[in-house]
This record gives C-alpha cells, sequence and structure tokens, in this order.
C-alpha cells in the first residue's frame, strides 16, 4: 500500500474492480463540481463503497474517460475508469473548500499485468466462446476476467480481499458456475419449443 493521500471522494453503493469503465449520471451541485474539477485538473477521486458489507474500508480510484451527455440542467451523464483499489481511512464532509467530501486513503497499487494461470484462462475462453462473446483483447489480465464476468457486490468484496494466490481458484469456480448455467439455458431451449 501506498502512504495516505487526500482525494475527493464520491460514496456510492458501487464497487468498480481495476479496469472497470463505469457510467455515472451525475446531477447534485456538490458533485458536478467534483465533475469541473475532474475534467479541469485531471484529478483521480475516490468512489467510496458506501454499503454495510464494507467493513475494511475500501473503495475504488477513479479517473474521467468521458462526457457522454449534458443536460441545460447541468447534470452530465459521464464515464469513469478504476484505476487502483484503496483502503479509506478518514471520510471528511468536504474535501479542501470544495462542496463534495474527500477522504483520507491508501492506494493498493494493484498490479494490472496479475495474468491467470493457463488452465483457468482456457476455462474463460470457454465461457467466452459459449456467451459469443469476441473481444479485442489478446491476453486478459485476472481483474479483467473479474470485470467480464460480472460479480455480484458480495463477490466482487470477497474477491479483491483474497491473496493473490487465492484468485484464480475463486474465478476459476464463477467461470465454472456461469458455464454450466449456459449449459442449462441451451438445454432448456432445445427441450422446449414455443409455439
Amino acid at each position: 500500500m501506498s502512504e495516505v493521500s487526500l482525494i475527493p471522494m464520491f460514496p456510492l453503493a458501487l464497487l468498480p474492480l481495476p479496469g472497470e469503465l463505469v457510467p455515472l449520471h451525475i446531477f447534485e451541485p456538490r458533485y458536478r463540481q467534483l465533475l469541473e474539477d475532474a475534467e479541469t485538473h485531471d484529478i483521480t477521486f475516490g468512489i467510496y463503497f458506501s454499503h454495510a458489507m464494507n467493513e475494511r474500508k475500501v473503495g475504488a480510484c477513479m479517473q474521467l474517460e468521458s462526457v457522454i451527455k449534458r443536460y441545460p440542467s447541468g447534470e452530465a451523464d459521464i464515464i469513469v475508469k478504476c484505476t487502483d483499489i484503496f483502503t479509506m481511512d478518514i471520510l471528511l464532509r468536504t474535501y479542501k473548500n470544495k462542496l463534495y467530501p474527500g477522504g483520507e486513503v491508501q492506494c493498493w497499487n494493484i498490479d494490472m499485468d496479475a495474468f491467470p494461470a493457463r488452465p483457468m484462462y482456457d476455462l474463460f475462453l470457454e465461457y467466452q466462446k459459449l456467451r459469443n462473446i469476441s473481444q479485442e483483447y489478446t491476453v486478459f489480465n485476472t481483474y479483467q476476467i473479474a470485470n467480464e464476468l460480472n460479480l455480484e457486490l458480495p463477490d466482487r468484496y470477497k474477491f479483491l480481499h483474497l491473496p493473490d494466490d487465492k484468485r484464480d481458484a475463486f474465478l476459476t469456480n464463477r467461470i465454472r458456475f456461469q458455464i454450466h448455467l449456459l449449459h442449462q439455458e441451451k438445454l432448456s431451449k432445445d427441450f422446449f419449443h414455443l409455439n
């Protein structure tokens, strides 16, 4: 983990994983101010995982990717990207002299070059094929695979807190379950004919 740093904070019941793109609708004046600062100064901000299960006070470091739409009211639809995970020490009502909150955090410095073992990777490619998904990536890292599986919040939280050597097994189990569901779906389509 890195040293403690103070960053702008956006508490939400979301837990993005590294590399994930997240759409947000910005409407509150304080977060419109945060958007303006992110556009003007290219700042990193945090999405603090505001949920009862978050006993370890984790969140995601985010960067603004693009503004999709601006509304006359000042609202906006944006896309942000998760660049790291953090543990928050303190959530502050305001960040410096801004309207939006801030937080003292320690970034995890996630290794985006963490690649899965070959058996798990092959299983993931089988899953992609069953879903008729073709990707531009030649190689997926562990976090990209986790993002592609659309893990539920409890699984995302658990995945992030697993030791590195346990993550492949965790994702392998989730991929196997998804493959099982896809096979069951295919069987049901073959068995039941709609009139």
